[in-house]
């Protein structure tokens, strides 16, 4: 199969998803009595087609765009890291800390310091499963999964003790400080977080797609063993994506509580959470930088949709998530294999058979 024909068969197995989600969407949506028609139209409307909304769209995308690089760094070699969503949650709790402790200092450099702390701490916690994959070949994906929950228990441990705001009615940290805040241009929630993250975005594309790094994570990804055996040093390249991946999460974590939350509070990250959507975003985007740009605004512009629908039709707000997870249910599903040309004729050793 050539190169053109894998590319189209990489976009159609994303956009496949999509369109079938958004099928079984509008039978539902029908069952309960609305058009469809007309509540894709206001979700179109709402995310894209208004410049206020567009804008609030590319606001929601930044910190997705990052979680979804992270996952994508590490997948495209075969690592699994899955503690994206800790790493996010640990670099956005001690971003947020030193922008709400740190005082009387030029804002410029109390964003560095805050975007700093949150790239530190991604990284710290995402040593421990790297230290541990490359020095005892501990499986990375347990040991991700696992430290999750218990850096989430541990950030709800000092959010409600020691870091606690005992102003507030709920359990959250102290509010950040107006200079370690972005400011939203005009009446979006846009900031230039948004920048920051088409810059690392960029960066990315030239590590992933034209480095010698980007070169060895795709031979790694593809043979660990015979990657070894050419005299490279598998362990040591593991511990350096594990971190780069923990630092975009840290960086993820850190932008948003910056640009949208500006306090640690219990469900900071959301429901399921930005370094779960991540991984959505990076199967969408076929681990690409540039599919994962698409990916996230379109993923983002499903959110900025949603709070519109029921305010205009009776089609409730969950009907989004309901996309979302037959999106994630049919990306399970490669509607066009590898092994198989755009014909349907099954592929033996790359020629027609």
């Amino acid at each position: 199969m050539n190169k053109k024909e894998s590319i189209i068969r990489n976009i159609l197995n994303s956009i496949l998803p999509i369109f079938l989600a958004f099928v079984i969407g509008g039978v539902v949506i029908a069952c309960i009595g609305e058009n469809p028609m007309e509540t894709y139209w206001i979700l179109l409307k709402k995310s894209f087609l208004s410049s206020t909304g567009f804008m609030n769209t590319l606001h929601y995308a930044s910190p997705l765009i990052l979680t979804g690089l992270a996952i994508a760094v590490t997948f495209k070699a075969d690592l699994y890291n899955m503690g994206v969503e800790g790493q996010m949650l640990f670099g956005g709790f001690f971003a947020g800390i030193a922008g709400a402790y740190i005082t009387g200092m030029n804002p410029f450099l109390h964003k560095f310091i805050c975007f700093a702390a949150g790239v530190l701490c991604g990284m710290a916690f995402a040593l421990i499963p790297a230290l541990l994959k490359a020095k005892c070949r501990v499986n990375e994906m347990v040991v991700t999964l696992m430290l999750n929950y218990a850096m989430a228990k541990a950030l709800e441990f000092l959010s409600t003790g020691f870091f606690r705001d005992l102003g507030s009615g709920y359990v959250a940290t102290p509010t950040i400080k107006e200079s370690a805040m972005f400011s939203r241009f005009g009446r979006s929630r846009l900031t230039m977080f948004f920048v920051i993250a088409v810059i690392v975005l960029i960066i990315m594309y030239v590590v992933m797609k034209k480095s010698k790094l980007g070169y060895e994570i795709t031979a790694i990804g593809k043979n660990p063993e015979f990657a070894e055996a050419t005299g490279m040093n598998v362990a040591k390249k593991t511990i350096i994506l594990m971190l780069l991946s923990g630092a975009l999460a840290g960086l993820a974590g850190a932008g948003y509580m910056m640009s949208e939350q500006f306090k640690y509070t219990l469900n900071f990250s959301g429901t399921p959470g930005l370094g779960w959507d991540g991984m959505l975003i990076a199967l969408l985007g076929g681990h690409s930088p540039g599919g994962i740009l698409i990916a996230a605004i379109f993923y983002a512009a499903l959110k900025t949709g949603s709070d519109n629908i029921n305010m205009y039709t009776n089609v409730p707000k969950e009907i989004v998530t309901l996309i979302q997870g037959l999106i994630i249910l049919f990306l399970a599903v490669k509607f066009i294999s590898e092994r198989m040309d755009l014909k349907g004729r099954r592929l033996h050793n790359g020629t027609d058979q």
